[in-house]
Order: structure tokens, then C-alpha cells, then sequence
């Protein structure tokens, strides 16, 4: 643990990328799909880019700082919230300031940008709170524990660069499996991270989701891994939702790691037209029993179809099981 010589902050410091926009020759634009960035493994994969030819890509951030720990203490001031972008490969370094939101609070944004010419692999990108600390400016009082990954080749958002599904034969697993032993798929939230199981006694199930055999497997395959995405969303923001620590008075705070990044991610379609944090408390407090939570199931349902794109990929299947039907009848 290393030690400090000044006061630091003790709550966490979390990040998000909320858009990414590609610049490419003659100043074409392209907004990168949700696709290709994950606020739980907290990757951006440039590689899903539709056009190859981009030059630069600016990174929209929101930062969330202990705000009332800021207030309460008073050991700083002059704060300052910086976004760093830097890869070892190449030696870039990109440094932006983030503004303070206009409802003031904890929520600081902005956006960083990334020439693609400076970057040949996985740059990592910090959030750091800077301040003046007893009469010497910059010091560092905090930064997010767990950096972004920003990859410029990769066409999936994923840290280990292995997509996090196991194969396992329910029928024949642990205990716990066994009793579901009908399902196709289960997400565990029970780790570090959550991780989505293939029941491998489920026939065909395994070739479809890994897009093998015909252009028809191709497609429903597509469409099972949009719902097994939704699915993944739905389960995190339960368990989420239902690890909350809780201040003296009432006030519930956004856990620091991914199950806070889900939570910011989701809320506004969970609770539209207000802020994240009275969404939390208005969720808390229905989870609580102090209203329906029942009536919410809708709205995060949908909040995570909207995440996992399954109106997007279901109206693409349709169109290919269409032009599928036309190619064998013609």
C-alpha cells in the first residue's frame, strides 16, 4: 500500500465512455455503435468501426467523484478532473480536462481524442482528481481504480480478448446446474465478472452461437447472441441494484466497480427524466417495497434490449431470413 504525505480521497472515482465518434478523409463522421464498447469490461474496440479509413476518435467521458466527501472534509481545493490516454507500445500520451456537470454534484464530462496514427494497439485511459493540498497545486488525490482499454484492432469490447462464456454439461455439472439442467444458458453474477454458461447438452446450441453451419445458423445465431446480451444486462442490473451500501441517511451510492457503470448506464431508461442518482433512490426504495417494483420489470427490460441492440438485430434478421427465402425460391 503506498503511503501518502497529504490527504486523499477515500471514495472512489469512476469513469464511463458514454459515445465514441470516428473522423476519417474529407471529415466523415461515424458514431461508433454501443457494440463496440462495454461499461462492464470497460473496453472500446475501435476494430467495429464500419469504415477502415478513420483518423481520429474522440471518446466522450463521464466521471463520478466523492463530492460530498470534497465538501465535508475541506482538505481541497482548486479541483480538477483530467482524463489521460497513454500506450506503452508507441509512447502517445493524451491528456483532456472534464468539466463539472451543469447540476453541479459529483458528475464531471468531457472527451479526449485518439489519432490513430500516434496508436498501434490498447491504450489505457485514467481518470485522475487533482487539487491544491495544503498550499502546493497538482497534487493527485485520487484516480479510477481499474483504467479503460481503448483498442484500436479489436472488433469486440474485451478485456482478456476472449469472449467470457463457458460450455459446461448442466445435466452433469455442480448441483446448482443440474436443477437447471432445461435452460440454454444461465448468466452467473456470483464473480468478479459476470460470465454467461452454454448448457452443452442443449443440441445445436454450442454451433449456433459459435456461427457455424449455414447462412440460416448464421443469422438465428446472430439473434441468440443479442438475447443472450439483454440477458446478461438484466441479471447485472438486479445484482447491482441489489448490493447497494447504503449511507446513514437513506441514501443509497453507486457500488465502484462495473455494477456502478451498469446502474449509470441504465437508469435513464429505467427511470426517465431524472438524474442518476434520484433514478438509484427511486429504484432503491421500490426494491425496498416504498412503491411497485413490479411495474419496473418493463422498463429494465428494456433498458437492456436497448443496450444488447435487439430491435437493431431483430429487424436485420428478418431482413436476411427474407432475402434468405428469396435466394432459395429463386
Amino acid at each position: 500500500m503506498r503511503v501518502y504525505p497529504y490527504p486523499r480521497l477515500s471514495g472512489p472515482v469512476t469513469a464511463r465512455v458514454t459515445a465514441v465518434r470516428l473522423r476519417g478523409p474529407g471529415d466523415a463522421r461515424e458514431q461508433l455503435d454501443t457494440k463496440g464498447y462495454s461499461v462492464v469490461e470497460q473496453v472500446v474496440a475501435l476494430g467495429r468501426a464500419e469504415r477502415h479509413d478513420w483518423r481520429t476518435a474522440r471518446l466522450s467521458l463521464t466521471a463520478t467523484v466523492p463530492a460530498r466527501e470534497i465538501e465535508k472534509k475541506g482538505h481541497w481545493s482548486d479541483i480538477a478532473v483530467v482524463a489521460v490516454l497513454t500506450e506503452g507500445v508507441s509512447n502517445a500520451r493524451t491528456v483532456a480536462r472534464l468539466e463539472p456537470g451543469a447540476e453541479g454534484g459529483g458528475e464531471w464530462t468531457g472527451e479526449i481524442e485518439l489519432d490513430r496514427d500516434d496508436h498501434v494497439d490498447r491504450a489505457s485511459l485514467v481518470v485522475y482528481v487533482v487539487a491544491t493540498v495544503g498550499g502546493i497545486a497538482g497534487r493527485i488525490i485520487a484516480s479510477t481504480d481499474r483504467e479503460w482499454v481503448v483498442d484500436v484492432t479489436a472488433d469486440v469490447p474485451l478485456r482478456d480478448r476472449e469472449l467470457d462464456v463457458s460450455t459446461v454439461s448442466f445435466a452433469r455439472g455442480s448441483e446448482w446446474l443440474r436443477s437447471l439442467r432445461d435452460a440454454p444458458w444461465i448468466v452467473d453474477t456470483s464473480g468478479r465478472m459476470p460470465t454467461v454458461r452454454l448448457n452443452s447438452d442443449f443440441e445445436g446450441l454450442v454451433a449456433l452461437v459459435g456461427a457455424q453451419g449455414s447462412k440460416v445458423d448464421s443469422v438465428v445465431g446472430e439473434m441468440l447472441l443479442a438475447q443472450m446480451c439483454a440477458e446478461v444486462w438484466t441479471a447485472v442490473f438486479h445484482t447491482a441494484i441489489g448490493d447497494l451500501e447504503i449511507e446513514d441517511d437513506g441514501t443509497p451510492l453507486f457500488p465502484p466497480d462495473w455494477r456502478g457503470a451498469v446502474l449509470r448506464e441504465m437508469l435513464p431508461d429505467v427511470v426517465p427524466g431524472r438524474s442518476v442518482e434520484d433514478a438509484l433512490r427511486e429504484v432503491h426504495m421500490r426494491r425496498a417495497g416504498e412503491g411497485s417494483w413490479t411495474d419496473l420489470q418493463p422498463r429494465i427490460q428494456y433498458a437492456a434490449a436497448r443496450r444488447a441492440e435487439v430491435p437493431q438485430t431483430l429487424a436485420t434478421t428478418v431482413r436476411n431470413i427474407e432475402r434468405l427465402d428469396q435466394e432459395t425460391h429463386a
